[in-house]
């Protein structure tokens, strides 16, 4: 065919359904049929069991031991009705029934590898490993992770068995033909220890040390040898703190020279617990924080130094429509979800207040979606698009 011909038999745009952190661990482990040894090496909580408890006492008994399908909830089917051609989440756990918990953390999630089920029946294609727990049980925790992954069948990038491994893109055919490429990173800023950074003679994560020109370059020079004419590019950043009244400006130029040097089309942000504003900039898409899509909070007073306004319990899925031709974005819908009993549920009215606060969406720029009219498909959200919008949020 000629390349100058468009086939019209190739659809004109990509779905890419986003999500911030999934923390299976911990609590969440522990409701499921093969959970791992309960204890904890946590300053005030020495049993995984009682994440459990606390969350019982607020919404009510979890029907331990819950399937892999409970967790995700109502947003299963939501999902099937996007109808998203990749699914990409950040995986916060290591994923492994051994190990020794990293010395002087605070915190160590895990799950056992019999549990990545609740990621195949979600259709998760892959997971970001860039992040502050997935070496929580240390250098044989992440292999096991790494292992219990690939047998799954779902990819995994940002971490490896070397600076090589882990600093490498992943490539994700689309259906149509082409590819996204994703490429995943920790910054320091997010509570990663620096000695998780991957080096050539051991694992860990691919760290990104500086939100700057040589961030950037550091960035280049891991797409170079792998990207090609019609590609699709993600670049997924774990950064931040856990509670964030306003995005650094750190973040914002470097998420912006991101898409003007042309190495990204989407910017992947994570770590907030809570979701962030998001941007349009040249016509691409920014997610500075896409915040908690699953995690084991419930019950716990104000978390971790949690402010006022800032919920973790809110959660969203994002599906974002680009052009293949350059990766413009045309649409971008947010769905949210209310965690209960460690599952995903649909919004109260109140709740739908607060989370558009949160994201901060213009109501010039975003419109409310009616949904599908309920009965457990995707429940009311908002929506931009590109031909409606006139600007960027």
């Amino acid at each position: 065919m000629d390349p100058r011909v468009p086939d019209l038999r190739r659809p004109a745009t990509v779905r890419l359904l986003l999500t911030g952190d999934v923390m299976l661990g911990r609590g969440l482990d522990q409701v499921m049929i093969h959970p791992v040894e309960p204890t904890l090496h946590e300053p005030s909580v020495r049993d995984a069991r009682d994440y459990v408890r606390l969350a019982e006492r607020v919404n009510g008994p979890i029907p331990a031991p819950v399937a892999p399908t409970w967790p995700w909830g109502e947003s299963l089917a939501a999902m099937e009705r996007l109808r998203p051609d990749r699914r990409l989440i950040n995986l916060e756990t290591a994923v492994t029934a051994a190990g020794h918990p990293w010395p002087g953390k605070g915190v160590h999630y895990r799950m056992h590898p019999r549990h990545l089920d609740s990621l195949r029946v979600a259709g998760i294609d892959a997971c970001v490993l860039a992040n502050n727990h997935v070496l929580d049980w240390g250098a044989e925790g992440l292999g096991d992770t790494l292992g219990a992954l690939a047998a799954a069948g779902i990819a995994a990038v940002g971490a490896g068995g070397d600076r090589r491994d882990a600093q490498s893109p992943l490539a994700l055919p689309l259906s149509g033909g082409g590819r996204l490429l994703v490429s995943a990173w920790a910054h320091p800023s997010s509570g990663v220890p620096r000695q998780w950074a991957a080096s050539e003679h051991w694992g860990g994560v691919a760290m990104l040390p500086d939100l700057d020109a040589r961030g950037l370059a550091r960035i280049a020079a891991s797409l170079s040898p792998l990207r090609s004419s019609g590609d699709l590019t993600l670049v997924s950043l774990h950064w931040g703190g856990n509670w964030v009244r306003e995005i650094p400006a750190e973040q914002r130029r470097f998420a912006r020279a991101l898409i003007d040097e042309g190495l990204a089309d989407v910017v992947h942000g994570h770590s907030s617990h809570h979701p962030l504003p998001l941007e349009v900039h040249r016509g691409k898409a920014i997610l500075y924080g896409c915040g908690d899509l699953i995690n084991d909070y419930e019950g716990i007073a104000e978390p971790w130094g949690q402010p006022p306004g800032l919920r973790s319990d809110l959660a969203c899925l994002y599906l974002l429509e680009l052009r293949r031709s350059d990766g413009a974005l045309e649409r971008l819908e947010v769905v949210p979800f209310r965690l209960r009993r460690f599952r995903l549920s649909h919004l109260e009215p109140p709740d739908r207040e607060d989370l558009e606060r949160m994201l901060g969406l213009p109501a010039a720029l975003w419109r409310r979606t009616a949904g599908d009219g309920g009965g457990g498909g995707v429940p009311p959200g908002w929506v931009w698009e590109a031909g409606a919008a006139g600007g960027a949020p």
